[in-house]
C-alpha cells in the first residue's frame, strides 16, 4: 500500500501545490484498487503526471463540500467515461454530494458510461468489504465534514503445509480454503479447522485521513493507534486562533493530536498559500518539536505504508 499526494494546498493553488487530493494505492493482487480522498480542482491533470490512471479508481471519498476539495470531481468523472473505462465507481461523502454531481452533469450535458453510485454518509461505519473497513468521524468545520479511518483486516498467517501432510491431509483444492482459515470437510469425512494450521497473522495497516478541522473530541478516536495520520496544518502555531476560528488547525495542534492518539507517523498537508517552501519547512519544524516522526507532503510525495 502507498499514499500519493496529488494536491497539498489549502484554499487556492500555488505554483508548487495543487488543490487537495490524496491517492491510496491498495496494491492488492486480488483487488487492483485505488481510492481517492478529495478531488480538488486540477486533480485529473495531476494524474497525468503520475504512473496511475483514473480508470483504476474504485472509490472516491469526499471529506466535505468546500470547493478546494471538490471542484475537480465533475471533470474527473467525465474524463474517466471518455477514456472508455466500464468499471463501476462509488462516491462517498456528506449530504449534498449526490445533488452536486447530478447537477454538474445535467447542466453541462454530461454523463458517465460506467455505473456511478453516490452514497451520502453520516458518522459511523461506511463499509467493510472483508479486506478493509472504513469508518467516518465528524470533524469541526463550518460545513459538514468527516475524517476517514481505514483499517485493513489482519492477514492470515502462512499455511503449514508440512503439518497438514503429516496429519494425512493431502495437497489439493481444499488447501486454498484452509489457507483462509476456513473449516472444511475432507473427502474422508474429517472436519478440519484451517485456523489450526496457520501461522501468526500479520496486522493490517491502519490509516486516518482527516478533512479540514479545528481540534475536536472525535479526532482522537479517529486517529487512535493508527500507523499513519494525514492531517492539515493550514497555519503556523502563532496563528492558531485564526485557524481555529475558520475550522482549521495549526502545526502544533496537529502534532499534539498525533502524540495524544499514539499514531506511528504524522503526514502534514493542506498548507496555506501564504507559505513558500521555507515557510512550509517551518511548519514541519514546529510539528517536530512536539511529535518527531512527522513528514511534510509535497505534490507527488509518495509514502509507502507496507
Amino acid at each position: 500500500m502507498e499514499l500519493i499526494f496529488l494536491g497539498t494546498s489549502a484554499g487556492v493553488p500555488t505554483r508548487n501545490r495543487n488543490m487537495t487530493s490524496i491517492l491510496l494505492n491498495l496494491q492488492q493482487p486480488t483487488l487492483a484498487q485505488m481510492w481517492l480522498f478529495d478531488c480538488g480542482e486540477g486533480t485529473q491533470h495531476q494524474f497525468l503526471k503520475t504512473d496511475h490512471h483514473p480508470g483504476k479508481l474504485d472509490k472516491i471519498f469526499i471529506t466535505h463540500l468546500h470547493g478546494d476539495h471538490l471542484f475537480g470531481l465533475p471533470g474527473l468523472l467525465c474524463s474517466r467515461s471518455m477514456q472508455g473505462n466500464p468499471s463501476p465507481l462509488t462516491l462517498y461523502g456528506p449530504k449534498g454530494l449526490k445533488e452536486f454531481v447530478e447537477t454538474a452533469l445535467r447542466l453541462s450535458g454530461s454523463w458517465t458510461d460506467y455505473p456511478l453510485t453516490v452514497e451520502e454518509i453520516s458518522a459511523g461505519d461506511v463499509f467493510d468489504d472483508g479486506y478493509f473497513k472504513v469508518t467516518a468521524y465528524p470533524l469541526n468545520h463550518p460545513v459538514e465534514c468527516y475524517g476517514y479511518r481505514i483499517e485493513q483486516h489482519d492477514k492470515p498467517g502462512p499455511l503449514d503445509a508440512a503439518r497438514l501432510l503429516a496429519d494425512g491431509i493431502k495437497a489439493g483444492p481444499l488447501f486454498q480454503q484452509l489457507k483462509k482459515g476456513l473449516t472444511v470437510e475432507m473427502p474422508d469425512g474429517r472436519i478440519v479447522n484451517g485456523q489450526h494450521y496457520l501461522g501468526p497473522s500479520t496486522p493490517g495497516i491502519k490509516l486516518a485521513i482527516f478533512g479540514d478541522t479545528a481540534p475536536c473530541p472525535a479526532a482522537v478516536e479517529l486517529a487512535r493507534d493508527v500507523d499513519v495520520m494525514v492531517h492539515e496544518t493550514t497555519l503556523e502555531h502563532e496563528m492558531a486562533e485564526k485557524a481555529n476560528s475558520r475550522g482549521h488547525s495549526s502545526s502544533i495542534q496537529a502534532a499534539q493530536l498525533a502524540r495524544e492518539a499514539n499514531v506511528g507517523k504524522l503526514i502534514i498537508t493542506h498548507v496555506s498559500s501564504r507559505y513558500d517552501r521555507q515557510g512550509c519547512q517551518r511548519l514541519l519544524e514546529e510539528c517536530r518539536t512536539v511529535f518527531e516522526p512527522c513528514e511534510l507532503a509535497e505534490d507527488f510525495s509518495l509514502f509507502p505504508l507496507a
